[in-house]
């Protein structure tokens, strides 16, 4: 792949039709932002409607003709992943989507929270609710060459491990490296395993997924693990001369999501020092994410803890 790639590379998205979620901020905003630059009509969920419309409002300020839509979303909350999946549902009928990024996250939580659902705020978050999501929406993903389904996971997947005897955290809760990590680590093992029952069908969707590296968002500047001690260290040694802006951070998704040579079950990141910055690069797939039995266990647990069946068929 190009070494330098860059937003330039982007090709023309008129035409198509993107959900992406929490495009409000961070990498998202700015991947909504890109697309938006190429033409894409472009769905924004956030999770109050002011901050989906301040969300467009930027964008239009640097794209005025921008096709965008306001949305509301709370991932955590699964009711809210059912209603938001069946206004879209209804909105846009049948196969009418082209590309689903799932970005949206929360990282680090201080302390253990329970979503209304009564799971582990960290894992509903970044796991359970996109993986429901995709779910309620496959059959609105057009099946067709240029379809991609996006997962953004994150370089402390590698740190995780799934354990199914204390999936939501409820026996140990370690904010970054237990919690946060065996999320992350769910998202990886869902992007190939979801790749791979896609290619079972022969379906011409794509599975793909990318991390931003260490990029400075909102998740570190204004999210809830802001003042703890590691948060504070990894900022103060690491942010000026090993991050990137959220921008940049982007850049791994947009290829995913975008250009023509992103593989199926491709994971892709930023080319530098641990991944931490640079362009977009293959990166490195946990080994932990690339088991199939605990894949096909964490999928089939997945459909019970959300109450989504998710079947695969063309």
């Amino acid at each position: 792949m190009k070494t330098n790639w860059t937003t330039r590379d982007i090709p023309s998205q008129q035409g198509r039709r993107v959900l992406i979620t929490g495009a409000n901020s961070g990498i998202g905003f700015h991947t909504a932002l890109e697309l938006a630059r190429q033409g894409a009509e472009i769905i924004l969920p956030a999770r109050s409607l002011a901050k989906s419309e301040d969300a467009i409002a930027r964008i239009r300020a640097e794209v005025p003709n921008a096709k965008l839509i306001a949305e509301t979303l709370d991932l955590a909350d699964l009711s809210s992943v059912h209603a938001f999946a069946a206004r879209i549902v209804l909105r846009f009928p049948g196969q009418s989507l082209d590309l689903l990024i799932n970005n949206a996250g929360v990282m680090a939580i201080p302390q253990r929270e329970i979503t209304p659902d009564g799971y582990e705020r960290q894992f509903a978050t970044n796991y359970l609710g996109p993986f429901a999501l995709t779910a309620l929406l496959y059959n609105s993903i057009r099946q067709q060459l240029g379809s991609r389904i996006v997962i953004v996971s994150s370089t402390a997947s590698k740190f995780g491990k799934i354990d199914f005897s204390n999936l939501q955290s409820e026996r140990r809760y370690s904010p970054m490296w237990q919690c946060y990590a065996q999320s992350k680590l769910a998202d990886s093992i869902f992007a190939l395993e979801l790749q791979r029952r896609l290619t079972a069908i022969n379906s011409p969707i794509i599975t793909t997924a990318a991390h931003p590296g260490y990029a400075i968002t909102n998740l570190q500047t204004s999210g809830p693990g802001e003042g703890s001690f590691m948060m504070n260290l990894m900022s103060m040694v690491l942010k000026p001369i090993l991050s990137h802006d959220a921008l940049h951070g982007a850049l791994p998704t947009l290829y995913a999501a975008v250009d023509p040579n992103a593989q199926p079950s491709g994971y892709y990141g930023p080319n530098g020092f641990q991944e931490l910055k640079g362009n977009p690069a293959p990166a490195k797939i946990a080994p932990a994410a690339q088991d199939p039995i605990v894949a096909a266990k964490l999928w089939a647990v997945s459909e019970q803890l959300t109450g989504v069946p998710f079947n695969i068929h063309a």
